[in-house]
Order: C-alpha cells, then sequence, then structure tokens
C-alpha cells in the first residue's frame, strides 16, 4: 500500500493579470506534518484553497490525487466528504452560538429533522476532551480567547473524520503558551495516523514540527525539504523563501536619539464593561529618533494601553497626562491625536486598519483626507500622485494604486497602513504587533521602515510578541505585567530571560520602573 496520501500535480491558477500557481507538483505522506513556507503573496494558500475546494475544479490546471484517487471537487463539502478539512486563518466560527452548535454547524447531530441536543452536547464534550478544552459544551463561543477558538475549529475537523488537516497560520494569533498546547495536539493527531498541512511564518516553529516543508516562491515550488536532514535549516529556508541570503534577520542602524517628544504619566485605564483595571499608573517616554519597544504577556494590557492612548479608543474611566514636545495634550479624540502628530498601526490590520474592499489610494488617503481636499472636495489628481507615491517608496508589490486592498498580501496590506499614517506626518507612531502574519522576507522590509522613520527623527514605539524582534529593532525596552510598567531596559542590557522576568512580576510585588539586567548578549544575540 502507498505511503502517498495526496499529491497535485502541474496545479496552475491564475487571476485577472497574474499567474498565482504556475505548474505547482506537492507530494504529502499519510502520517506526517507538511509544511508549506513562502513569503506573503507566493501561493500557498491559494494552492490550499485549490486543494479543499474553495477554487473548484475547473477554476485551475492540473490534477488532485487523493488515497491515489483523482479528486474533482466543486466546493468545500466535496472535499470534506473525502476527509479533507481546512482550517482558515479567519476562523470561521460564530461567537453566539455554543461551542457544540459551532463544532456540528452544518453536520447537526439530528434525527427525523430535530436536533439531539443531549447527544450533540456528548459528543461535542468528548470531542473538547481530545482537543485538551475542559469548558462546557454549551458555553457561547465568543466567550473563549483565540487559542480556545483555534482548538474549538480542529475538535470541529474531527468531528468530519478527518484524514488530512490543512492549517492556515494556526498561531499566528496565539500566545507562546497556546501556541505549545496547539503544536502538542497536532502531534498527538499525526501518531493517530492524521496527516497535517501546516502553513506557517514562525521558522522556528516549523523546524520543531514539521517532518517536510514545501518552500513556495512566486507561485512555484523551489525544493521540499526533509526536515530530519541536517540540511534543513532555518537559513536554508529563507534562501528558499526570498531567494537571496538574510545575513541579518534585522538590519543594522546606527541610532542618533535627541529630546523628549512623548511622555505618558500615570496612565489608567478600566475595562469599558468590566469592573477591573486594565492599564495601572503607566509611565513611559520616546525620544526623537529613538524605538521604544513594549514587551508583555497576551492580556497584559499592550494593545490596551496603546489604543486608550489614541483617542481613547478603548476603555472607560481613563485617567493620566499626556505630553508632547513637553507639553500637556489632550488626546480624547482621534482627530485630536492625528492633529497632534501621533499615529496608531493598530495589531488587526484587517479590522481596525485597513477598508478591505476599497482601493489602495482610499486606504492611503483616508486618515488624511484634509490634505488633499478643498471646499469638501476630494482632488482625485492629487489623491493617486500621493498613493503612488507611497506605492514605491514602500514597495508596495502591485501594478496599480487602483487594486482592492484585500486582495494584496499580508506584508503590502501592513505596508498600505503605514503609508496611510504617514500620510498624515507624524512625528509619533505607535506600531502594534507590525509584522503579524507576515512572512521573513516582508518582516526586513518592515525593520527598515522603522530604521528609516527613526532616521528621520521620528519617535517610534513597537508593541510585539516576539521578543527577539523587540531586541532586534529597539534601543530601549519597556516590560508590561497586569497592565502595569514593571521595568525598562536599554537593549544593550536586554535578555529574552531578563524581560521575561519583568513580564511576569505579579501585582503583589514590588517592582522598579528603572530595573536593569546584567547581560551578555545584547542585539546581536539575535541577528
Amino acid at each position: 500500500m502507498s505511503s502517498t496520501i495526496l499529491e497535485m500535480q502541474d496545479i496552475t491558477k491564475n487571476f485577472p493579470g497574474v499567474k498565482v500557481l504556475k505548474d505547482v507538483t506537492l507530494t504529502v505522506e499519510k502520517g506526517e506534518i507538511h509544511a508549506i513556507c513562502g513569503e506573503n503573496g507566493a501561493g500557498k494558500s491559494t494552492l490550499m484553497k485549490v486543494l479543499s475546494g474553495v477554487y473548484p475544479h475547473g477554476t485551475y490546471g492540473g490534477a488532485i490525487l487523493f488515497d491515489g484517487e483523482e479528486c474533482r471537487f466543486h466546493d468545500i463539502k466535496d472535499s470534506e466528504s473525502k476527509g479533507i478539512v481546512i482550517i482558515h486563518q479567519e476562523l470561521a466560527l460564530v461567537p453566539h452560538l455554543s461551542v457544540a452548535e459551532n463544532i456540528f454547524l452544518g453536520n447537526e447531530v439530528a434525527s427525523r429533522g430535530l436536533i439531539d441536543w443531549h447527544k450533540a452536547n456528548a459528543e461535542a464534550s468528548a470531542l473538547m476532551k481530545r482537543v485538551g478544552l475542559d469548558e462546557l459544551p454549551v458555553t457561547p463561543v465568543g466567550q473563549l480567547g483565540v487559542g480556545k477558538q483555534q482548538l474549538i475549529e480542529i475538535a470541529k475537523a474531527l468531528s468530519k473524520d478527518v484524514k488530512l488537516l490543512i492549517l492556515d497560520e494556526p498561531t499566528a494569533a496565539l500566545n507562546d503558551t497556546d501556541s505549545e498546547h496547539l503544536l502538542g495536539l497536532l502531534r498527538g493527531l499525526r501518531d493517530e495516523g492524521i496527516t497535517c498541512i501546516i502553513i506557517s511564518h514562525k521558522l522556528g516553529e516549523i523546524e520543531d514540527i514539521a517532518d517536510s516543508t514545501t518552500i513556495i516562491r512566486d507561485g512555484g515550488v523551489v525544493e521540499t525539504l526533509d526536515m530530519h536532514s541536517t540540511e534543513a535549516t532555518q537559513d536554508r529556508i529563507i534562501r528558499g523563501m526570498v531567494g537571496r541570503d538574510l545575513e541579518n534577520r534585522y538590519p543594522q542602524r546606527t541610532s542618533t536619539i535627541g529630546d523628549e517628544v512623548f511622555r505618558v504619566e500615570n496612565w489608567h485605564v478600566h475595562h469599558p464593561s468590566q469592573p477591573r483595571v486594565v492599564v495601572e499608573d503607566a509611565s513611559f517616554n520616546v525620544k526623537a529618533g529613538e524605538v521604544v519597544g513594549i514587551a508583555g504577556l497576551m492580556g497584559a494590557g499592550r494593545t490596551e494601553l496603546a489604543m486608550s492612548l489614541f483617542g481613547r479608543t478603548y476603555g472607560s474611566d481613563i485617567h493620566g497626562k499626556v505630553f508632547f514636545h513637553g507639553k500637556q495634550i489632550d488626546t480624547k479624540t482621534v482627530e485630536d491625536c492625528i492633529d497632534a502628530g501621533i499615529a496608531y498601526v493598530s495589531e488587526d490590520r484587517k479590522h481596525y486598519g485597513l477598508n478591505l474592499i476599497q482601493d489602495i489610494k482610499t486606504n492611503i488617503s483616508a486618515a488624511g483626507l484634509g490634505k488633499i481636499s478643498r471646499h469638501g472636495f476630494i482632488n482625485s489628481n492629487e489623491e493617486i500622485s500621493i498613493a503612488e507615491s507611497y506605492r514605491k517608496a514602500m514597495n508596495i508589490k502591485t501594478p496599480s494604486v487602483m487594486q482592492t486592498v484585500g486582495n494584496l498580501s499580508g506584508g503590502n496590506q501592513q505596508k498600505v497602513v503605514l503609508s496611510k499614517w504617514l500620510h498624515t506626518t507624524p512625528e509619533v507612531l505607535i506600531l502594534d504587533e507590525p509584522t503579524r502574519g507576515i512572512d521573513v522576507g516582508a518582516k526586513y522590509e518592515i525593520y527598515t521602515i522603522i530604521n528609516d522613520l527613526a532616521a528621520q527623527g521620528k519617535a517610534v514605539v513597537i508593541i510585539s510578541s516576539e521578543l527577539p524582534e523587540l531586541l532586534g529593532t529597539c534601543d530601549r525596552i519597556y516590560a508590561l505585567a497586569y497592565g502595569r510598567i514593571t521595568g525598562q531596559l536599554p537593549v544593550e542590557q536586554a535578555t529574552q530571560e531578563g524581560l521575561m522576568e519583568l513580564m511576569t512580576i505579579e501585582k503583589t510585588t514590588s517592582t522598579s520602573t528603572t530595573a536593569t539586567t546584567s547581560t551578555k548578549t545584547s542585539k546581536e544575540a539575535v541577528r
């Protein structure tokens, strides 16, 4: 009996004016975890949508063989009937429905047209236990965190007798603990004989879990690596993805730091609907030409701090002081912040940063319409000209600024968001997870843009879940724990261990806002 479960032969897929997949051939063995790597826009997700029937037979060229049989899927139900289930990066769960209702949505446990709720909840409980969830099956999904929602998606897949599970960026929005739990679950599924295909930009994660890795670049397969071979290194994967070596993951920068530009004192924020404090007496500052990081575990209050500062777009009973060039300013509205010279790039570009159904030029001009309008009318020629200048300067990979933003890769979408806020000519930029969900090549470009902004004298604040990223890009790093600033470290004295110690200080422990740690390694340690 063949050990091969999947063969995709000479798959070709075109969109108007673009050849996305070029004769892609992929072979996956039974019971393995097979990773697919590539830059944003390389064709990874498109290939998996072809496999799962999102793009039906007839809209692509080539053949799909599953368990030795040629398959022509016309929709997702066709592929699921064969045991192929895909979990997209954007989770397909209904927040107001219960866990059990979501697990069996479209596949209800029914008899004579009536749902058997007792049986549905019992079967859901068994599936939840299998993936490591101890919640009640009647719990609304919206009350659960993203990590647990990912597990519900896997439980949903297991309810369909899955043979091949496809996961698109499953840990992109998860913290380290939830990520490790999810990866452990995938190892367990592999041991049960279930084959997994995982798309991920986290090379350490791939190195840790994958049996094989296929690298895709510009719509074609570069090579497939046996991850148990000594030749399968992160550098080898990067070289395949971007077509060149990245000598350093983080571009070199010479810091020229000037006077203080932005200072926050005793910032206090309550949860908008619950009687609890989410940010407590936080104080920090950033100077001209300086890149300051904010590190913290999931739930520490990083995004809540940023959003409450930027026009009070999060929280209630907010108080504290904000200073701009030494003068106290009002940041009660987004317009106040933009007028003062403050910009905020949200961690969730698809929900808060972009209008996905609009084109690039409309998105770039959105926050600074006053610059291109007269008497209430937008100067369309100026709008196009400005957008075109940012397209070139930011290396946004698209033939036209009339392209719909939703059709761009994640890295290019992020460049559009940055362009939108740079168009407002800010002096302070708060970047919340600026490289989330983008590949290593696009990350390098974003880091280069951040360096250029600092060189122009901008004051930059980076919030990131990735400590190596903060160590590789920042001049100073603040640690946030349970809504409080627990310390700050110059990057020359910072290590992941030292930052993690500050990030886990509990409220009952006395802290110092000028904590330092003696270390042997610094920025060079993560290059």
